[in-house]
């Protein structure tokens, strides 16, 4: 009983004495910089994912490539530049607005618009419907159906 006593307490201590992760790079305003960065950035494998946040291999490849770049004297904006031309927009968690992405910009409001419109359309068709009035040979015929089944 003790030892499972030590074991909780020292399992309750242990937490408290971590420090906070020393940052991987050797200049630590570059690793600023490049964390800022690339959370700013998708990870091209993981689509959902920061840059920052993902563990893939290609996303730590690229931000060992936005170090290298940042130590080669680059500012932000010609980092961006520079995975932009090699990867296109897709990199960009917020694309600029011009020709090639206004589907991007445009696409929800268009699908919004056209379920709008096939709802209304659906409505009005559904009001317009004329009830199509019953006789009494049908009626018979359903009650004897009704007879039937019983």
């Amino acid at each position: 009983m003790k030892s499972l006593l030590f074991a909780l307490m020292l399992a309750l201590v242990l937490p408290a004495s971590a420090e906070e992760a020393t940052p991987v790079g050797e200049d630590p305003v570059i690793e600023q910089r490049m964390i800022k960065l690339s959370e700013e950035l998708r990870c091209l494998v993981c689509q959902n994912e920061s840059l920052a946040g993902s563990h893939a291999e290609l996303a730590e490849d690229l931000r060992q490539e936005i170090r290298v770049q940042m130590k080669a004297g680059k500012d932000d904006k010609e980092v961006i530049d520079y995975l932009t031309t090699r990867y296109g927009d897709f990199v960009l968690y917020r694309p600029p607005f011009k020709p090639l992405t206004m589907l991007l910009w445009f696409g929800p409001a268009l699908f919004l618009a056209l379920g709008a419109g096939i709802w209304y359309f659906t409505l009005n068709k559904r009001r317009n419907l004329k009830e199509t009035p019953v006789d009494e040979k049908q009626l018979a015929a359903a009650a004897h159906l009704l007879e039937d089944n019983k």
